[in-house]
């Protein structure tokens, strides 16, 4: 019995297409919810810009303690350069508690 060989290409092709028809008020609803989100965003970047600023500060209030452990470490027990420390901190403490009144909202 003979066999015929059979070779064959068969191509196929779909095409599907999906239509979506929201309702007016679900369009609404996402439009105000989009709206909400903004604002959430906004705020978190308030956030994230002041917590930024805080790191600032502290970085700078580390930096005022180092440089005065160094300075009362050079003074030592000189009496002139303690001095001169005293009112070198009492000027700095004043500008201090001047720029925190200064940005500190009233209650």
């Amino acid at each position: 019995m003979a066999t015929a060989d059979c070779n064959m290409k068969v191509d196929v092709n779909y095409r599907v297409d999906v239509y979506f028809h929201f309702d007016p008020d679900l369009s609404a609803i996402g439009k105000v919810l989009l709206t909400k989100v903004d604002k959430i965003m906004a705020t978190l970047d308030d956030v994230v810009a002041k917590v930024a600023a805080l790191t600032a500060i502290d970085d700078s209030v580390v930096a005022l303690l180092t440089d005065l452990k160094a300075k009362l470490d050079a003074a030592g027990t000189d009496p002139v350069k303690l001095a001169a420390l005293s009112d070198s901190i009492g000027t700095q403490s004043q500008r201090l508690a001047d720029a925190v009144i200064a940005n500190t909202p009233a209650a």
